[in-house]
C-alpha cells in the first residue's frame, strides 16, 4: 500500500499545524527530515534534504495496529505558519515513495484495516460537521461504536438462531434432542423489537443531524418578520406596515439550546390577486406543511386555521399594542420571546428523546430489510410444513442486512459518497 501524507489541520495561519504520514514507509520518509524518528514522541529539528532548517517539531510515532489508520503513522506538529506548512508539503511531495492523500483516504484506510466500522466512519463525518451540542453528543455516540455494538449483539443472536435451524437440517434423519423453534423465535423476537425501536428514531436523528425547521405562519402584517428578526438578533427580513411585504421564504439557522433549528419567515396567508404574492403564499403553505413545527401568529378576533397539529404553537401577536389573554409575543419589544423559545425547545427536545443510535436513512433501510426477513422467518416457523432450508436462508439474509450496517457486506456503492464529505487530511 502507498505511503500517503497530508495536512491534518485546517488551512491558514494557526498556532500549530499537524502533518500526518501513514503507510509502510512513514518512518523512512520522516527520517529524511529529522535526525532520528523517536520511538513514541520527541522534539526534533526539521530540515529539508539540502540541510536547510525548516522548523522545530514535536514528532509523534504510532506503531502499526495502534494508529488511527491501523498502519504505521508519524505526525509532525509544527508551527502553523502557512509558509512552514507549504515548505514541508513541498519537501514531502518531492519524495519518490510518498504521495498526497486523497479526500478521506486516512479514514478509508481505518475502515479497510478494521480500526473503524462503517457506522463509526459516518459518526466521524457527523462529528466533524457538528455545529451544536446536540449534534455533537449524537455523533460521538455513533463514532464511539454504539451502533456497531448494537449490530454485533443482533448478529450474535441471529447467528445463534441460524445455528439452531442448521442443526435441524444437518440432523434431519436423526433425532434432535429438543424442539429448537421456541428458542429461535425468542431470539428473533428480541432482535426484531430492538430494530423496530431503532428504525423508528432515525427520522428524528436525521433532523438532529441536518437541523429542525420551524415555520412562522399567519396572516399578512401580523409581525412574522419582526419576530424572526428578534429571534435572529439582527435584521434579516424586511418589515413594513404594508401587508404582503414578504414574498419568499426567508431562513435563519440558529442554535436553540443545543439543537440546530432553522426558522422560516413565510408570506402572509391570504387570498390575493397579486401573482407574485400568490406564489409566495403557495410556497409558505408548502414549506409550513414540511416543517417539523409551526408557530401560528394571530391577532384578536382571528380564527384558528385548519390543519395545525397538536404540537404546533398558537400565539397572540403584537402583545405590545393589543390587549390579549394567554400566550402572547411581541417581536418589537421582546415580550414573550423567552417563553416562546422555551416552548419550541421543549417540543423539539421531546422529539429528540425518541432518538436511538442509528442516524441515517441507510441505517433505517438496512434494519427494515432485516426486520422483513425476520418476519418471514417467524411466519415460516409457524407453519409445521415449512422447509427448514428456506427458513434458514431468510435468517441468513437478515444477518447480511445487519452486517451491511457496519460495512461487512454490500456497502461499496455508499463508500464514495461518504468519503467525499471528508477533507484531504482526514
Amino acid at each position: 500500500m502507498d505511503t500517503i501524507f497530508a495536512l491534518a489541520t485546517g488551512q491558514g495561519r494557526a498556532g500549530v499545524a499537524v502533518l500526518r504520514v501513514s503507510g509502510p514507509k512513514a518512518v523512512t520518509a520522516v527520517g529524511r527530515l529529522v535526525k532520528d524518528v523517536p520511538v513514541a514522541r520527541g522534539l526534533r529539528i526539521v530540515r529539508d534534504q539540502a540541510g536547510q532548517l525548516l522548523d522545530h517539531a514535536l514528532v509523534l510515532r504510532f506503531p502499526e495496529g495502534k494508529s488511527f489508520t491501523g498502519e504505521e503513522v508519524v505526525e509532525l506538529h509544527v508551527h502553523g505558519s502557512p509558509a512552514v506548512v507549504a515548505a514541508l508539503l513541498r519537501v514531502l511531495g518531492n519524495m519518490p515513495d510518498l504521495r498526497q492523500a486523497e479526500a478521506g483516504e486516512f479514514t478509508r484506510r481505518a475502515l479497510e484495516n478494521g480500526t473503524l466500522d462503517l457506522a463509526q466512519v459516518e459518526g466521524l463525518a457527523d462529528l466533524i460537521d457538528a455545529e451544536t451540542e446536540g449534534q455533537r453528543r449524537q455523533a460521538v455516540r455513533v463514532f464511539s461504536g454504539a451502533l456497531g455494538a448494537l449490530a454485533e449483539g443482533w448478529r450474535a443472536d441471529l447467528i445463534r438462531a441460524a445455528a439452531l435451524l442448521e442443526a435441524t437440517i444437518d440432523f434431519a434423519d436423526e433425532e434432535v434432542p429438543e424442539n429448537v423453534t421456541p428458542e429461535v423465535l425468542n431470539l428473533i423476537g428480541g432482535v426484531k423489537a430492538e430494530m423496530q425501536r431503532e428504525s423508528a428514531g432515525v427520522r428524528i436523528a436525521e433532523r438532529l443531524r441536518d437541523g429542525f425547521e420551524v415555520a412562522i405562519i399567519g396572516a399578512p402584517n401580523v409581525g412574522k418578520s419582526t419576530l424572526l428578526n428578534r429571534l435572529a438578533g439582527r435584521d434579516v427580513a424586511i418589515t413594513s406596515s404594508v401587508a404582503g411585504t414578504t414574498r419568499d421564504v426567508i431562513e435563519v439557522r440558529l442554535d436553540l439550546e443545543g439543537l440546530p433549528v432553522t426558522f422560516l419567515d413565510t408570506a402572509g396567508l391570504r387570498e390575493t390577486d397579486d401573482e407574485v404574492e400568490s406564489i409566495g403564499v403557495a410556497r409558505a403553505r408548502e414549506r409550513a406543511a414540511q416543517s417539523d413545527l409551526r408557530v401560528y401568529m394571530m391577532l384578536p378576533g382571528d380564527d384558528v386555521p385548519q390543519g395545525l397539529l397538536s404540537e404546533d404553537i398558537i400565539v397572540q401577536a403584537k402583545a405590545d399594542i393589543n390587549q390579549v389573554v394567554g400566550f402572547a409575543v411581541s417581536g418589537k419589544t421582546g415580550i414573550g420571546i423567552d417563553a416562546l423559545v422555551a416552548r419550541i425547545s421543549e417540543i423539539l427536545n421531546e422529539q429528540v428523546a425518541e432518538i436511538g443510535t442509528a442516524m441515517r436513512e441507510r441505517h433505517r433501510v438496512a434494519m427494515v430489510r432485516s426486520i422483513d426477513f425476520l418476519e418471514a422467518t417467524e411466519l415460516a416457523l409457524s407453519d409445521q410444513n415449512g422447509m427448514m432450508d428456506l427458513i434458514a436462508e431468510d435468517l441468513r439474509s437478515a444477518i447480511r442486512a445487519v452486517d451491511s450496517l457496519v460495512g461487512r457486506v454490500d456497502v461499496e456503492h455508499v463508500l464514495d459518497e461518504i468519503f467525499s464529505s471528508f477533507c484531504i487530511g482526514k
